[in-house]
């Protein structure tokens, strides 16, 4: 087919698919129509032979309501990848995805994404790639060894949150692949790009070597960052399986060879980690305070309210320690969040007293007993404390 007559079949595909798109009000406040209709003007061929197209496109345009919807067939992006089988160069050069790189947010993950987080210290992130019902059934599992699982759609700004992502995280040490990888119309391919980037690297204009995807190019994660990553993680590859079992086989066998926290990261820790120490200071509720036993003949556990000058306020009873808890929560019994840990800790202690037949006895709640903020105290430590 001469260059001439391939030239003409992209021009027919971009019109017929923007015509769609047109015809289609679901696009007309999509970001990849107006994404691309911009680009395509950006081109020589967009300015001449396209203009009246793009045009017509724009007449339809109201106010951007969402970046993506996620289309499996999306119009814009199959006119874009007819422009750039033809013009491979200009197509390169093309701004083509809608969506803005998000803003980094403290704590981990820094970038948001479809994504279940299950634990910090752990070595192993999991991509179902396109499979979104299996990402949620793993993290329902949450097999030991797994810090986060989520799903993968494009190879460009996905692949960059994945990045970014890991690298805050040094206790990710794999990065396992399963599900099945994106072959739409839109023609994203993420989890072969993914292996791409691991084997053959990235160009000097950010392409990832390899790739069959339409837009594999990562435009805001640095050089050094990719190599960081790539030197932090292995990839294992089981693209393509959506069985459970096989899966978390592999997780298994990624945890027996965890080779710890990855050291060379130039990184801050995005999580601060913070040594517990038992508190010296103990101030009292202002709501007053709890008296909590078994009633093993009764089979119930009861927790007796007292306000601060000796006052029995009332009497919770139950059958487990998370409705009683609820019951006195409810009620605004108690204020401070250091007196509701205690209450949970003794509560679980008396419901196993119950349970069991074990001997219970109320402990001390821990540091030197002080008056709340704001109240007048004698200081003594006699029967005018509670």
């Amino acid at each position: 087919m001469s260059a001439n007559i391939e030239t003409v079949r992209a021009h027919r595909i971009i019109r017929d698919q923007l015509a769609e798109a047109v015809r289609a009000r679901k696009c007309h406040g999509c970001g990849c129509l107006h994404k691309t209709v911009e680009a395509l003007s950006q081109t020589e061929i967009g300015r001449t032979g396209l203009a009246s197209t793009l045009a017509e496109a724009r007449a339809v345009f109201v106010p951007k309501e969402y970046d993506c919807l996620g289309c499996s067939v999306c119009y814009p992006a199959i006119a874009a990848n007819a422009f750039a089988e033809v013009f491979p160069a200009e197509g390169e050069r093309m701004d083509l995805c809608p969506t803005d790189p998000p803003g980094e947010r403290r704590g981990w993950p820094p970038l948001p994404g479809d994504y279940h987080v299950l634990r910090y210290r752990a070595p192993i992130a999991v991509c179902t790639l396109n499979s979104a019902e299996l990402a949620s059934r793993l993290s329902k599992r949450a097999p030991e060894g797994l810090a986060i699982v989520g799903t993968l759609s494009t190879e460009n700004l996905g692949i960059e949150r994945v990045i970014r992502n890991t690298l805050a995280n040094p206790s990710i040490r794999f990065l396992l692949l399963c599900g099945e990888d994106t072959l739409q119309v839109i023609g994203h391919l993420p989890g072969q790009t993914l292996l791409s980037l691991f084997r053959e690297g990235i160009d000097e204009h950010g392409r990832i070597r390899g790739a069959r995807g339409r837009r594999p190019v990562l435009k805001n994660v640095s050089r050094t960052q990719i190599d960081a990553f790539l030197r932090q993680v292995e990839i294992v590859d089981a693209i393509g399986e959506e069985s459970d079992k096989p899966i978390l086989d592999r997780v298994a066998a990624c945890l027996r060879r965890d080779p710890g926290t990855f050291q060379e990261s130039a990184a801050e820790s995005a999580v601060p980690e913070i040594e517990a120490v038992e508190p010296q200071r103990l101030i009292s509720d202002p709501a007053g305070f709890l008296i909590v036993y078994p009633d093993s003949p009764r089979r119930r556990l009861v927790v007796e309210h007292y306000t601060n000058d000796g006052v029995l306020g009332c009497v919770i009873e139950g059958t487990t320690p998370s409705a009683v808890a609820a019951a006195i929560i409810d009620r605004k019994l108690i204020t401070r969040l250091d007196h509701a840990t205690y209450l949970g800790r003794e509560l679980e202690r008396a419901g196993h007293s119950l349970l069991t037949g074990a001997p219970y006895i109320q402990d001390r709640a821990p540091g030197e007993l002080q008056p709340p903020a704001g109240t007048d105290s004698c200081g003594c430590e006699g029967a005018c404390q509670p």
